[in-house]
């Protein structure tokens, strides 16, 4: 379980660029539940992503996850608890290293390291094993560096790794972002499987509003450092693509939002 309490964050404080990024915010997700957070840019999403993955400690406020407090943990001690995707498939990954070495390492997050073979010929089995799942033909390719892959590819299997554990909580940063629609629609069905076998508490963050509607069993709509909008049960269920960009359009009608965040929406919606 994730618990969020009362958090606030403020950027530049004191000086011409000063931005309050959250504003008591305040958030619990059970264990199991897959949580999409939606906003326009600077609404706050990335942030509260990145403060509970430790990227930086707020200046407010308290987090809770598995039951330990967290809030002034490093960001290297919570990976034991957390796994997380980037944006960038570049990201989160040893470019240089073959796949079957960055998987590895992902076997033995968080834990103590030590001298030995990590690379033996059963570990080298079960890597393929959990490879050949996502139907890319990467198995017999586990020598290959993985900077040497595509970007979907690559994306695919930051996602094995950040899942291999089976973490606490599995946090996706706009993970599809940077991906052409067809590749991006493909990891999108690898983060359902892998999201619901394995009941992983979820916390994604995106800008597609289909995405939204089509994953998890939540949606949180952040504006300005807070959740403006929090869809559950019944609510959740029954929400469209349309009706999230009728929000949407309410926001921008009620503080005349930049066009170009209103187009930027259309464009992700379709």
């Amino acid at each position: 379980m994730l618990e969020i309490c009362n958090l606030t964050q403020t950027f530049h404080p004191n000086t011409p660029n000063e931005v309050l990024a959250l504003r008591d915010v305040s958030l619990r997700l059970e264990k199991g539940s897959f949580l999409i957070i939606i906003g326009t840019n600077g609404s706050g999403k990335s942030t509260l992503l990145n403060a509970v993955a430790g990227t930086f400690i707020p200046d407010s406020g308290g987090i809770t996850l598995a039951g330990q407090q967290i809030t002034r943990w490093p960001e290297h001690r919570r990976a034991k608890l957390i796994g997380r995707v980037f944006q960038n498939p570049f990201s989160g990954t040893a470019p240089n290293m073959s796949i079957a070495e960055n998987l590895a390492l992902a076997t033995r997050r968080g834990q103590r390291r030590g001298l030995g073979w990590a690379l033996n010929s059963t570990m080298r089995d079960s890597l393929r094993d959990r490879i050949r799942s996502l139907n890319m033909g990467l198995e017999n390719r586990i020598d290959n560096p993985i900077g040497t892959l595509s970007g979907g590819q690559r994306q695919a299997l930051t996602l094995l790794m950040a899942s291999w554990l089976k973490p606490d909580l599995l946090l996706l940063d706009e993970h599809t972002a940077a991906l052409d629609p067809k590749t991006a629609d493909q990891v999108i069905r690898l983060t359902h499987e892998i999201v619901t076998r394995d009941n992983l508490t979820t916390l994604m963050v995106t800008h597609s509003m289909q995405q939204a509607v089509h994953l998890g069993n939540r949606i949180v709509m952040m504006h300005r450092g807070q959740i403006l909008h929090d869809l559950q049960g019944g609510e959740r269920r029954r929400v469209r693509p349309e009706d999230l960009l009728k929000r949407f359009d309410e926001v921008r009608r009620r503080e005349q939002l930049d066009p170009n965040v209103a187009e930027m929406l259309q464009r992700n919606y379709v």
